[in-house]
């Protein structure tokens, strides 16, 4: 078919309805409807909280020397096109030009010790979720810009027979948002609300969405120009993958000793690897079809929940002892593994990305409107003392972020120029057109000024 004028396409695509699945679809169509009209689509955040502690070497570039905190006196800017990543973040390396990781920010109104929980991207002490003070940055923003779920969040924990925990997210004082960690769950939750009959709240679900949606989207894509019918296919594929009984492993598993454990579907999988890869897919599919802008994986976050043991990738030390195994001079085998399981993050972060890189939107692609944050729920190590939380921000939100291949290092706690993780989510709420100056609780040690307002360092 030919292209509609501009006008004319707008109106069709603002009256354009589906059937069946018009729950699932008509949230894309919404947004190709507001392209047409030259309106920005909602910015997207994905939130990636890793459990045990993130020791800041682990993110620290080859090419400088690493500066200890207490040697920290100014803040010091360096351009990553000119340094060597680090192995955890390799995966990567194809956006360090949407890349800043940041040092020195702390935290220590979040209290510290094996996991800050809730704290963690609420920037309060949440004493093990026992006292929950406010929204989290994710649901903050999931409540800004509302999609049919206006945040979700998934993971794993060290139980795989957990199904349903509360340990990270929050929508309100003393509310905790669940983490789904059954991926087969996450799913029914989700989409299989516009299935037919008992599939509704099953995994079957899967099958029928997909008949019903293929039908709907061959009869409108005949009806749209190419543009946009590059966006349904592209949108379409994105339910394709989660549809197939999927036994495609994660690449790493390729590598493996003969001892790994035996694939299998990796929604229903006991393996974690596969639990969490299976949630990076479902958290793709939802921000791609306009189900959420904002979601969170929390993998291994909070206590007791942590002690994940990443048998699919060969380890079979389970991430207590790996953080013990941390400070341990005599042996670099827990630094290693822990190193190995980071860099597992990171190859699901890239597929996420370069997924979104390839569906149109506006002038460019749903990356150029997107924003994953990466940290840990405890700080710069396995007993957090929360002097030091390590970030890593990949994505600008159309520019609007100084994500542009940077490695800043703040200074030490307390001294000039000091800033707390408050200014992080600060930050991205000044760039999600938000501006908030006062997100969380302060730190009573440290001047108003280190976590008031955005960080500068990192926004445009």
């Amino acid at each position: 078919m030919n292209e509609l004028p501009p006008l004319a396409r707008r109106r069709f695509l603002k009256g354009l309805t589906l059937g069946a699945t018009g729950v699932a679809l008509n949230p894309l169509l919404q947004r190709m409807a507001l392209a047409a009209d030259g309106q920005p689509a909602a910015p997207r955040f994905l939130f990636v909280v890793e459990g045990n502690g993130l020791p800041p070497l682990q993110v620290h570039p080859a090419g400088i020397p690493f500066v200890e905190r207490a040697q920290r006196d100014k803040v010091a800017i360096h351009a990553l096109r000119e340094l060597t990543l680090p192995p955890a973040l390799q995966p990567v390396a194809a956006f360090r030009d949407r890349l800043a990781i940041i040092q020195g920010l702390s935290g220590r109104m979040c209290g510290g010790g094996h996991s800050s929980d809730h704290g963690a991207l609420g920037a309060y002490h949440a004493n093990n979720g026992r006292h929950i003070q406010a929204a989290t940055i994710d649901a903050t923003l999931g409540q800004a810009f509302p999609g049919i779920f206006p945040s979700v969040t998934l993971g794993i924990a060290s139980n795989p027979d957990e199904a349903v925990i509360f340990n990270c997210s929050a929508d309100a004082p003393g509310r905790s948002l669940p983490t789904i960690c059954q991926p087969h769950l996450a799913y029914a939750r989700m989409f299989g609300s516009v299935a037919e009959g008992g599939a509704r709240a099953s995994f079957a679900a899967k099958r029928n969405l997909l008949d019903h949606l293929r039908g709907d989207v061959a009869r409108v894509r005949q009806r749209l120009g190419g543009v946009d019918r590059e966006k349904l296919d592209a949108y379409l594929s994105a339910y394709e993958t989660l549809g197939g009984q999927s036994t495609r492993l994660v690449e790493s598993r390729d590598r493996l000793k003969k001892s790994a454990p035996v694939a299998s579907d990796k929604f229903m999988s006991t393996v974690e690897t596969d639990r969490l890869d299976a949630h990076f897919e479902l958290a793709t599919a939802a921000m791609i079809g306009g189900l959420t802008n904002v979601a969170t994986i929390a993998s291994g976050v909070g206590f007791p929940y942590f002690n994940v043991t990443f048998t699919g990738l060969g380890i079979e030390q389970g991430k207590h002892p790996i953080g013990h195994d941390l400070y341990n001079t005599d042996s670099r085998a827990g630094w290693e593994r822990s190193e190995k399981i980071r860099r597992f993050h990171f190859e699901l972060i890239a597929r996420f990305m370069t997924r979104l890189q390839t569906i149109p939107e506006g002038n460019g692609t749903m990356l150029d409107n997107t924003v994953v944050v990466y940290l840990s729920d405890a700080a710069e190590t396995h007993h957090s003392r929360c002097f030091e939380w390590p970030m890593v921000v990949l994505g600008n939100v159309n520019a609007r972020l100084r994500t542009d291949g940077r490695y800043v290092v703040l200074p030490d706690y307390g001294k000039p120029g000091h800033r707390t993780i408050n200014t992080v989510y600060n930050t991205l709420l000044h760039a999600a057109g938000k501006p908030r100056d006062d997100f969380g609780k302060p730190d009573p040690n440290l001047d108003k000024t280190m976590h008031r307002g955005p960080l500068s360092e990192l926004l445009v």
